[in-house]
């Protein structure tokens, strides 16, 4: 019996030129009823035939069929396959280097090649076999980004283990609450994570090994045999595997390769489960668009536990490139790249806003020929890059050179996600360091959903979707939303393919919340289609609150917006149906606030009395009303009041969330109270309130 996915290929065949790699030109048939497509980056397929309606989106690089192994490696089918294809072809080649020495000191990078971490993959492996640890069982990860956590991973992908990050900065009752939901049967560590462990290790009866990760034999502890869990170093797990190898236990593509808690905002950790199929898929289909080569060098320090940085840890190790981790400290960041210099640099918009206002605050301090001088650069090289032209080579010598070496200086490659990028800023990096792509991605899509083309210069979107997915757009009348919008069809962003998650972990009701029937997962952002078939992000169903107008507010469109004022490191929007406006709370950048205190004539030092002072609130809120007016806010999205504070919204003071986004309105409110606005935030879910008045 024909299938639907092949009644859909011949509904389409007619309309697709011959040659799929290239632009797509669908020929018009006058048989087909509507017709929407027109040269561009999507092709638009009926989603059910019967009724004739064109609204899912494909890659035009892969229309006919959706991607799920790499076109040149199709014998690829798990995270073990392309581990063990790697260090077979880069034998010999660097694969992740450090700084931090066993004394503590930080030098150059040192490395190890391929071949030594399959070595070492072998060895944690068959050590985790010969202590009970059988195949299929859980396995926690519980530290920040290091060699040891990809061997690890590579380990547990050639015994078919489950990998299960745990955040490192994850609160104890979230690290207990996902031991126990995934009975985990061993847990690696390091020597600051294991007190932690130990603390509340009566509570996870599932649990049997710990391993220690860079700490001293002679200072692990022993427990009693009665706990029935053993304490052993790194060292000592892969000298034991070493003298007595096991085989692989090879996965299939449909088991399960990872459990990735996603922490939310409210409530407890959801765990999505990724197959080995679906992080291939996602990966196979990135190849499409970018591509690296072995001398390729990447930087990893955005959390391991996190999809995004799975996701590039392998599509880097594919193409045999090298992975140089970062010391541990974002602070120290920018030196560990000086020295690296990499080659490709992936982050979010949080860290890009940050190098954006950083450089051009300098240029306007700098003032007279050197801010002219860059502005004449930045105009030159950008018309160059809209018109397909090659920019002056005066320019990048001259400006842009001193630019790039903040960097490391060889950065040819710069990937943003998590959340959308300011335009300006993307087409700031664009000009400044070079090719940029950004995409748009979740969890529970194994990573990328949608990419810029590397050859499209347009800016405000998220690009195509990926190869190895399609996407379709679902009305959502309660917020005006609908696929028959003109001129630009707008819904609900739902999801198809072989990247979709297996589902939520022991969670059939949440998971049949978000796929439904037909197997489109429903991502709950809101999404508008642009002409060549561009994706662009434009609100979210969840995140949403009323006004007691009954306007529709979506907190995270106007954060982006103001996050570009010079005075804001960080923003925080709140409103609710019982009041007309919105207030924010606005982390202040300790210098912008400084220098303009300065300028004002202000006397006193003080920061954090300047925060209280009216004079300083309203500058700050006209700046911000100044960007909400060029970004084109409606009136109810501005900010009315604004709270200033210095202390930044962090991961240590629990006003982020691991995904470093801001704590849901549960646990970060703002109060309105008659004419007065009081702000409280809370540290913890325990609600110590720290108050600055308006």
């Amino acid at each position: 019996m024909e299938s639907s996915a092949e009644r859909r290929i011949q509904a389409i065949q007619h309309h697709v030129c011959s040659d799929q790699y290239q632009t797509s030109l669908l020929r018009r048939n006058e048989t087909a009823g509507e017709f929407v497509l027109e040269q561009g980056y999507s092709v638009i397929l009926p989603e059910k035939l019967e009724t004739g309606k064109w609204n899912v989106y494909r890659s035009v690089l892969s229309p006919m069929k959706l991607v799920s192994k790499f076109p040149n490696h199709p014998e690829i089918g798990t995270l073990h396959d392309n581990f063990t294809r790697s260090a077979k072809v880069f034998k010999d080649y660097k694969y992740m280097g450090t700084r931090v020495r066993v004394d503590g000191t930080v030098g150059e990078y040192e490395w190890m090649t391929y071949g030594e971490a399959a070595t070492a993959r072998s060895a944690i492996g068959s050590g985790l076999v010969s202590l009970g640890i059988q195949k299929g069982s859980s396995v926690g990860i519980y530290f920040i980004n290091r060699p040891e956590w990809m061997i690890v991973d590579h380990a547990c992908s050639a015994y078919s283990n489950i990998s299960v990050p745990l955040y490192d900065t994850l609160g104890p009752d979230a690290v207990k609450f996902i031991v126990n939901h995934a009975t985990v049967q061993a847990i690696f560590c390091v020597p600051q994570t294991l007190n932690t462990l130990l603390s509340f290790l009566s509570e996870m009866p599932s649990v049997r090994v710990i391993v220690v990760v860079g700490g001293i034999d002679d200072h692990i502890p022993s427990l009693p045999s009665t706990s029935g869990v053993q304490i052993i170093s790194y060292s000592n797990l892969m000298s034991q595997g070493q003298t007595n190898l096991h085989p692989f236990c090879a996965p299939k593509p449909s088991d399960t390769a990872t459990i990735c808690y996603t922490s939310g905002t409210t409530g407890t950790p959801k765990g999505v489960v990724l197959s080995h199929g679906n992080l291939i898929a996602n990966v196979a289909g990135a190849t499409f668009s970018m591509q690296f080569v072995p001398s390729d060098i990447y930087i990893s320090y955005l959390p391991l536990a996190h999809i995004y940085e799975r996701f590039n840890q392998i599509l880097v190790a594919y193409y045999g490139g090298s992975v140089g981790f970062y010391q541990g400290d974002n602070l120290k960041l920018l030196d560990d790249m000086v020295i690296l210099r990499p080659t490709v640099f992936c982050s979010v918009p949080r860290v890009y806003n940050k190098i954006y206002a950083g450089i051009t605050n300098a240029v306007k301090a700098s003032g007279g020929l050197k801010e002219r001088l860059f502005n004449a650069a930045y105009n030159s090289k950008k018309q160059a890059i809209l018109s397909g032209k090659n920019p002056s080579t005066m320019w990048e010598r001259l400006v842009f050179k001193k630019i790039k070496e903040k960097l490391g200086g060889r950065l040819r490659f710069i990937v943003s996600g998590a959340s959308p990028l300011s335009p300006d800023v993307l087409e700031f990096l664009r000009v400044c360091f070079g090719q940029v792509v950004e995409g748009y991605g979740m969890t529970e899509t194994a990573c990328a959903i949608t990419a810029l083309d590397k050859d499209d210069v347009s800016i405000g979107h998220v690009g195509a979707p990926s190869p190895s997915c399609e996407v379709k757009p679902v009305d959502v009348p309660e917020m005006n939303y609908t696929s028959h919008d003109q001129p630009h069809p707008r819904g609900e962003i739902c999801v198809r393919g072989p990247i979709v998650f297996q589902g939520y972990y022991k969670d059939e009701v949440q998971t049949r919340e978000v796929i439904d029937e037909d197997g489109w997962f429903h991502t709950g952002d809101i999404g508008l289609w642009l002409p060549g078939g561009r994706l662009k992000i434009i609100d979210r169903k969840k995140n949403i609150f009323k006004l007691a107008q009954g306007e529709y507010i979506a907190p995270e469109k106007i954060e982006n917006v103001y996050s570009k004022c010079k005075f804001v490191a960080q923003c925080f929007v709140y409103g609710d149906s019982i009041n007309s406006s919105l207030v924010a709370v606005v982390s202040v950048d300790p210098d912008v606030f400084k220098s303009w205190a300065v300028a004002e004539g202000f006397k006193s030092k003080n920061l954090e009395e300047l925060c209280e002072n009216p004079r300083a609130r309203a500058a700050v809120l006209a700046d911000m009303d100044a960007v909400g007016r060029e970004a084109q806010l409606r009136g109810f999205e501005y900010a009315k009041v604004v709270a200033l504070v210095l202390e930044p919204f962090s991961l240590e003071n629990g006003l982020l969330t691991p995904t470093f986004k801001p704590r849901s309105n549960r646990q970060l409110r703002v109060l309105t109270m008659t004419k007065e606005y009081t702000f409280i935030y809370d540290r913890t879910l325990n609600c110590s309130e720290k108050i600055p008045s308006f």
